[in-house]
């Protein structure tokens, strides 16, 4: 008896022997594909730039317009304002920001620190604070533009003391007084001025009577000895200014329009040491 091994049916491998076919494809690299994955990291550099600019003009925009309509830094010039506000001539004082929308609702108020344009007959004297060198001054008009420079103008803080219809004056005998009623300053400091008030009431000449026109302000500085304030720039009548008497002529040069009104001062912002806000002490509380 014979074995007989079936062999594969002709034409069909032998499954012992035979390998698998296995299809394998290799996607050609042109060199336009080698580019263009080149040029995918410098396209996202270019966006993340893109977008970081125009992220910055947001953020200058915005900032410029708080700067014009909502709040606004302001360097504190000079010493009219102390204890309140530190300041000194040639020296940087405290920087306040200024509330510009309060006054756009309503009229300021007894009290109010404010920051306002000097009107004409307070600008006799002032110096321009830019340089004359063309490129320093055109820096100095872009820092002052995102508020890190003072504008190029004659801007002042004072208090309000009385407001349009009031009438301020002052006597030796009375002391400063709106509408004869004597006011309560807790925010003057004779150290400061090395002058008490309780023995000279007007620190300085007596003045007024002044009636203040309506829609205008009578200001002074907290720093009474060292403030050219409304009793600077009122006029008195010959007589009377013989005397010793000011304010006493036209109550128009001493006041200051409400339109002038920046804004009120609110916080000290610099330096770290003077952060807190700025108080707003109506002398008349005791009318």
């Amino acid at each position: 008896m014979t074995e007989t091994t079936d062999s594969p049916p002709e034409g069909q491998p032998n499954s012992e022997t035979a390998e698998p076919e296995v299809a394998t494809s290799h996607p050609a690299t042109t060199e336009s594909d080698a580019a263009d994955a080149e040029d995918e990291p410098e396209d996202k550099k270019g966006a993340a730039l893109r977008e970081t600019g125009i992220l910055a003009a947001i953020a200058l925009v915005l900032y410029y317009v708080m700067l014009t309509f909502v709040a606004r830094p302001y360097l504190i010039p000079s010493e009219s304002m102390e204890p309140t506000l530190h300041g000194c001539s040639g020296c940087v004082g405290d920087r306040i920001m200024v509330d510009k929308l309060t006054f756009r609702f309503g009229s300021p108020h007894p009290g109010d620190v404010i920051v306002f344009k000097g009107p004409p007959s307070w600008n006799v004297g002032y110096k321009s604070i830019r340089s004359h060198d063309t490129p320093v001054r055109w820096v100095q008009n872009a820092l002052s533009f995102i508020g890190f420079v003072p504008p190029d103008e004659n801007d002042l803080v004072k208090r309000v003391i009385a407001v349009g219809g009031q009438t301020v004056q002052c006597r030796n005998s009375t002391g400063l007084t709106v509408d004869r009623a004597r006011l309560k300053e807790p925010y003057l400091d004779p150290t400061t001025m090395n002058a008490d008030p309780s023995v000279y009431p007007c620190l300085g000449p007596e003045f007024g009577p002044v009636t203040v026109p309506q829609g205008r302000l009578w200001v002074m500085g907290d720093n009474r000895t060292h403030s050219a304030d409304s009793r600077a720039h009122c006029t008195s009548t010959p007589a009377d200014a013989m005397n010793g008497l000011l304010c006493t002529g036209d109550p128009m040069a001493g006041t200051v329009p409400v339109g002038n009104v920046i804004g009120k001062a609110r916080f000290i912002v610099w330096p770290p040491s003077r952060w807190g806000g700025v108080r707003s002490v109506n002398p008349q509380q005791n009318h």
